[in-house]
């Protein structure tokens, strides 16, 4: 027993001095990579997250949606660009460790996102912005580890809640200390935009740049609305959250142009994964309205959230910039959460991290309209992968048992997208050649070996 004890005790050691080395050498990277600007800002665009919670590609009206108004979304997307081909991830914690560093989740690991990681934040810190984060943080395993904390990750202020609000319920933090709690789901979406818009008008620092990054957790499991929207859409309680969450993104956008900030920020709007409608996880009947059959459409993608096909990840997306991102444009080009980073990388000045793999490729050029196919031809979906039009799936692909589609076979698929939008027709039988070309290239994105990352786009 002694001896046991011995060896926990040194195991315990070492895994301590480990964490602390991982600790020092991430800090030292930092401060050898990127240094502080020394002039002034001037050419430095602010950011806007608007980040959602299980938002379908057909939710929104400029998506086609003929239940859910959506007037202020569908502004923002005549004001900027609405990307047709734009993906997240699979589910919610991988999702957001692949926003914030622009790593797939089997490299960022998701809802345990090590504190050795580096977010897009840090790299601004370094580089002369103010950083805030609001509302759903998810890749602390849903716990106070402060080291893998928004603090500690790149953000001098956050408020919101470290988790999910799957029991109804759901505790807030500010900075690292309790903040309470509430039950009242109805009140997020508002409470979440208020606080972003008292950072702009309170906390921001005029003399810097911005990122500010604003999680939402509707509409996530226990959806609500407040009593000022419930029961006044066409949309059941979910539409209701939809309109919530539209009117108060125009109240956050108001606020910019009120404080003359819109010209230079860069508004960026999507969500984590695609909506949670699939008839095998009805009968848990989790917070879902009276009557309903679960809910959030992907319009004319199959399936929904946690699947590997295109409803579990293709999400809407539009950005604004006025008079540098095209206003009025549609784009087809493929484009990810984890692009981000090294597009901020371009715009904000500040050079990616040399010591690890960064999946994301800079868009810039796409985004300012210089580009209009972008840089990326390929996108990885953990069990399955695209390229161009292409896409193959393992025979074995679901990511969660809620999304398993019981009607498939468990057999490789290949689709043409830009034919079969909707994967309906499995074409493997007719393409073996590109059935062995994109496994081989699954193996790749999923391995980082040699020759990948591809080739950037000609």
């Amino acid at each position: 027993m002694k001896s046991l004890r011995k060896i926990v005790s040194y195991s315990l050691f070492f895994l301590s001095a480990l964490l602390f080395a991982l600790s020092f050498s991430k800090s030292n990277y930092l401060q050898a990579q990127v240094a502080p600007p020394a002039g002034d800002s001037e050419g430095k665009p602010n950011i806007l997250i608007l980040f959602t919670d299980d938002q379908g590609y057909g939710d929104l009206a400029c998506y086609g949606s003929e239940l859910n108004k959506t007037p202020r979304l569908d502004q923002l997307a005549k004001q900027g660009t609405r990307f047709t081909n734009f993906y997240a991830q699979h589910v919610c914690g991988p999702s957001r460790s692949a926003l914030l560093t622009g790593r797939y989740p089997h490299r960022s690991k998701g809802w345990g996102m090590p504190a050795s990681e580096i977010t897009f934040a840090e790299l601004m810190q370094q580089a002369g912005y103010q950083t805030a984060c609001i509302g759903k943080w998810d890749v602390s395993n849903r716990k106070p580890i402060i080291e893998r904390m928004p603090n500690a990750q790149g953000f001098d202020y956050y408020f919101g809640t470290l988790g999910a609000n799957d029991n109804g319920r759901v505790n807030f933090h500010e900075n690292n200390q309790e903040a309470g709690q509430t039950d009242d789901m109805g009140s997020l979406t508002r409470l979440y935009t208020d606080k972003a818009i008292d950072f702009l008008k309170n906390r921001r620092d005029p003399g810097k740049p911005f990122v500010l990054y604003v999680a939402h957790t509707m509409m996530h499991t226990i959806i609500d609305a407040s009593e000022r929207f419930r029961g006044t859409s066409d949309g059941d309680l979910y539409g209701d959250v939809v309109e919530e969450f539209d009117f108060e993104t125009g109240r956050l956008l108001d606020t910019l142009q009120e404080l003359g900030l819109a010209d230079n920020t860069l508004v960026i709007y999507t969500t984590d994964n695609g909506p949670w409608n699939q008839p095998a996880y009805t009968d848990k009947k989790k917070g879902h309205p009276e009557g309903s059959v679960f809910w959030g459409s992907s319009g004319p993608l199959r399936n929904g959230k946690g699947s590997c096909y295109e409803g579990g990840c293709r999400v809407p997306c539009i950005v604004r910039w006025p008079g540098r991102v095209p206003a009025g444009q549609v784009s087809d080009a493929m484009f990810a959460t984890i692009d981000f980073m090294p597009t901020f990388a371009h715009l904000c000045g500040f050079p990616l991290p040399a010591d690890r793999l960064i999946d994301g490729v800079d868009q810039t050029d796409l985004l300012l309209g210089k580009k209009p196919q972008g840089n990326r031809d390929s996108f990885f979906y953990v069990n399955a992968v695209r390229q161009g039009k292409w896409k193959y799936l393992k025979p074995k692909h679901c990511m969660h048992g809620y999304a398993r589609d019981r009607e498939r076979e468990e057999v490789e698929e290949l689709y043409d997208l830009e034919a079969d939008l909707g994967e309906t027709t499995n074409v493997a039988a007719q393409h073996p050649e590109k059935v062995a070309e994109l496994k081989a290239l699954l193996e790749k994105i999923r391995a980082g070996s040699d020759g990948y990352p591809l080739k950037i786009r000609n």
